[in-house]
């Protein structure tokens, strides 16, 4: 059996691009990072993706109760933005007071500079203890006003070899803050799945 670390290590590699992911509600808004992303449907005509939010997440109320959100893909050279959007809470601060964006269709923010963006409904949403899965439907879709020339899509294994070396003490300490956090809320939840019946 391997360790519990070992085993973490291994899950990384089912880990999505880095995303940016917003909302919007009451006159505020809010952008946060995530690399837990992934695209929920084969069907071309029902794109659909997945994203799990902690719950202590700023943005996780506000998508949750507005059930809309805007998905960005990001790109190589947009480790400031990950640096603003991500290291810090949107309880203390206008995260995207500084960032170019604009409203969408569906009134979540949508980034100027991006890869990709995405906005969607919220179709279903599944409780993980510590997270919630937002499931969402996707409205509309566009590019950002950087695309491939700025770099590929950023992955989460891409940041964690190129971060600046000053930032690594932050990211560590807070990695392990919502590690405990989530440890702690996975273990209340029961499980409800009792397998097919014979």
């Amino acid at each position: 059996m391997l360790s519990p670390d070992q085993t973490y290590q291994l899950l990384r590699a089912l880990t999505s691009p880095i995303v940016a992911v917003t909302s919007a509600q009451n006159g505020k808004r809010n952008g946060m990072i995530l690399d837990s992303a992934i695209r929920a449907s084969i069907v071309p005509t029902v794109p659909r993706v997945s994203v799990y939010v902690h719950k202590f997440n700023f943005s996780h109320d506000m998508i949750f109760q507005t059930g809309r959100f805007g998905l960005h893909l990001l790109h190589t050279g947009q480790f400031d933005l990950i640096h603003r959007l991500g290291f810090f809470s949107g309880r203390d601060r206008d995260k995207l007071a500084d960032v170019p964006h604009h409203l969408g269709t569906l009134g979540v923010p949508v980034l100027d500079d991006c890869h990709a963006h995405f906005e969607c409904v919220v179709a279903n949403v599944m409780d993980t203890g510590s997270s919630t899965c937002f499931l969402g439907d996707v409205q509309a879709v566009g590019f950002g006003a950087a695309t491939a020339p700025r770099g590929e899509v950023m992955t989460a294994a891409y940041f964690r070899a190129h971060m600046p070396p000053d930032w690594r003490p932050t990211y560590e300490a807070q990695l392990k803050r919502a590690q405990q956090f989530a440890e702690q809320r996975s273990r209340e939840i029961k499980p409800v799945w009792r397998g097919p019946t014979v």
